[in-house]
């Protein structure tokens, strides 16, 4: 299908649709989610003359995955925020059954982008691409086209670039399967953007002290923080535990130290960053203030997304909020960043007897909970959250399958903070040491209601909406 063709399918699927999406309760009031169809990885995150901008995988066509565009968002706030001309359709051969995933940087003042062309064969067979396109006058993008083939030793499942400049040169890191199906992670530089050259792998199953470990790692992210080199990455493939990996698939870091010259990268354990039911494919980008943000996708790929209720309304999923990172004693630990701090409304204060809390609409809300003590707190009618003194437990029915599901953190535990949208929860644990984010749809307005016998300190603020142009 011609460009022109499948922008002119999508602005039908648009207007067609964007009444009943946008009136929809569940609809966020400060978290992206897509106009109509289905939204997926953050693409592109990038600071840029002032502005953010954020990418996005989407199919507005319908709620399926299929043959990605880039959507495109831009803000100056993180608050206030615009949508941009579509970035990218899937017209040509070298991406025929997608625009995949990758990342944004700037090169000689220009906005450029690094994706992933997708095709798949009528033998079922696949293979991947590259692909370079640049920003032009109009706040377009011009395709350049394939700067990368599949490299020998892979399958077709090579993807999701994140491209960065150190010193002289541009480095990229991919996400990839080898010949055995195994998941790696492939260091690769240039000069020029247009030429590159594989270092090698830097990371994945086998490969450092590490066992199996997942047939494929998608949507790699290589940055220093506080004087240490991070691999964010997302291994498929990982045997459930008791209390880890519990998602279809996972999303994590390594923390270590990047040879560039030699290409390899010395690196610790594997880390989860985010032990809700929805995240997966995060993205970080380093802002001008040289804060390390991070969005993730409230989403699992090949869980019980399509049982969600908005699929009736002609929408699927939505973003984390933006995420400051740290790192201390090893660990990331991430915050709500500050510019949410501006959304919110006067404060309610209340102490006392976990069961005698007030009962608080938190459909658009931040929540504070401070407490040592064990409680129970039910969370629109959907979710469960417990405190036994040693677990915190974060618990649903499953959509699919109606069977109770479990999310797990152990530790001391002293703060939590809740950011709630019309159907979201993100969890911040004793100040980002550990989040856990989930999707879920209550009946409106959702209600936070506490029970123990313990006592327990709660401030409430009630979050404005963010504003999409």
């Amino acid at each position: 299908m011609t460009e022109a063709s499948l922008l002119k399918q999508a602005l039908r699927s648009v207007v067609a649709g964007q009444v009943k999406a946008a009136a929809d309760t569940w609809r966020p009031n400060w978290h992206l989610a897509p106009p109509v169809g289905l939204l997926n990885d953050p693409n592109g995150f990038v600071q840029h003359q002032g502005r953010y901008h954020l990418f996005y995988q989407w199919n507005p066509l319908a709620c399926k995955h299929g043959a990605k565009f880039w959507g495109h968002w831009s803000s100056a706030d993180l608050l206030h925020w615009r949508h941009e001309p579509l970035a990218l359709a899937p017209a040509e051969a070298y991406e025929s059954h997608g625009c995949y995933s990758g990342s944004a940087i700037v090169d000689n003042g220009h906005l450029m982008l690094i994706y992933t062309g997708n095709v798949k064969h009528p033998d079922g067979s696949r293979t991947a691409f590259q692909c370079l396109a640049r920003e032009n006058a109009e706040g377009e993008f011009d395709k350049i086209g394939p700067v990368l083939d599949l490299p020998n030793g892979y399958t077709g499942h090579v993807r999701d670039p994140k491209v960065w400049q150190h010193h002289d040169y541009w480095y990229m890191v991919l996400g990839a399967q080898d010949l055995s199906l195994q998941g790696k992670v492939l260091l690769l530089r240039s000069s020029d953007l247009l030429t590159w050259q594989l270092l090698g792998e830097i990371a994945g199953s086998g490969l450092n002290g590490l066992g199996p470990f997942g047939y494929m790692w998608e949507c790699p992210d290589l940055f220093n923080l506080s004087g240490a080199d991070v691999l964010i990455c997302c291994p498929q493939g990982l045997p459930a535990e008791s209390d880890h990996y519990l998602n279809t698939f996972q999303s994590g870091y390594f923390v270590g130290q990047l040879d560039y010259d030699k290409g390899q990268f010395s690196h610790g354990d594997f880390h989860e960053l985010d032990l809700g039911f929805e995240f997966y494919a995060p993205q970080t980008t380093l802002t001008d203030d040289n804060r390390r943000l991070l969005i993730g996708w409230m989403g699992i790929p090949d869980g019980d997304e399509f049982y969600q209720p908005t699929v009736e309304h002609g929408w699927i999923h939505t973003m984390t909020c933006p995420r400051e990172l740290t790192l201390e004693a090893g660990k990331i630990i991430q915050r709500p960043a500050r510019e949410l701090c501006q959304l919110r409304g006067e404060v309610q204060l209340w102490q006392g007897i976990a069961q005698e809390a007030p009962v608080w609409d938190i459909t658009h809300a931040e929540v504070e909970i401070v407490t040592d003590r064990p409680f129970h707190v039910d969370i629109g009618g959907e979710l469960e959250l417990v405190w036994d003194g040693e677990w915190l437990r974060l618990s649903r029915n499953n959509r699919r399958s109606g069977e109770r599901e479990q999310r797990v953190w152990r530790g001391a535990l002293r703060h939590l903070t809740l950011m709630c949208d019309a159907s979201s929860v993100e969890i911040f644990i004793n100040d980002g040491q550990a989040v856990m984010s989930s999707r879920y749809f209550p009946v409106l307005p959702a209600q936070l209601t506490f029970s123990g016998k313990q006592l327990i300190v709660l401030r409430r603020w009630s979050l404005a909406d963010c504003v999409i142009e």
